[in-house]
């Protein structure tokens, strides 16, 4: 039998709960990139009428539990402490992160899936578009807070 600790359960969840959020992010660009790049219209509506479910659905609850964990994560050890850089320096990029998501794509979203439903496929396509080019920022965020998590700076 195999007996794990609360730190490592909580570590577990947190790299789960990342998994989903930074893979998702990363397939739903390359769809989102070749439905762009392809013209197709009707996939572009699907796509877009998706964006305004699949974010409150699968990227919000993934986004809370990465925070919850980690957050865990810091009170549960008495190695890591919030007054440490690399710790600091996640917040600080995670802030940047809801910004992004909050001033622009969710906006882009919520655009995507109107124009989906009222069957505006060029406007859908805009707004689908500037999802993607938020969603590179959010990605090129994520990875840089990965970096932050494996290589610990100023530890």
């Amino acid at each position: 039998m195999i007996v794990a600790s609360v730190y490592q359960w909580l570590l577990l969840g947190h790299v789960l709960a990342a998994m989903l959020w930074l893979g998702g992010l990363t397939a739903l660009s390359v769809l989102a990139w070749r439905l762009l790049a392809s013209g197709d219209a009707d996939g572009t509506l699907r796509f877009a009428g998706a964006l305004g479910t699949i974010g409150p659905i699968v990227f919000a609850p993934s986004v809370v539990a990465v925070v919850g964990f980690g957050v865990a994560l810091v009170a549960e050890s008495d190695v890591w402490d919030v007054g440490q850089t690399w710790i600091q320096l996640a917040l600080a990029l995670f802030a940047a992160v809801l910004v992004v998501g909050i001033a622009f794509q969710s906006r882009a979203g919520i655009g995507a899936s109107r124009a989906a439903a009222a069957g505006d496929a060029g406007e859908a396509r805009r707004q689908v578009r500037r999802w993607s080019l938020g969603n590179v920022a959010v990605l090129a965020l994520l990875l840089v807070i990965t970096w932050d998590m494996v290589f610990k700076p100023g530890l």
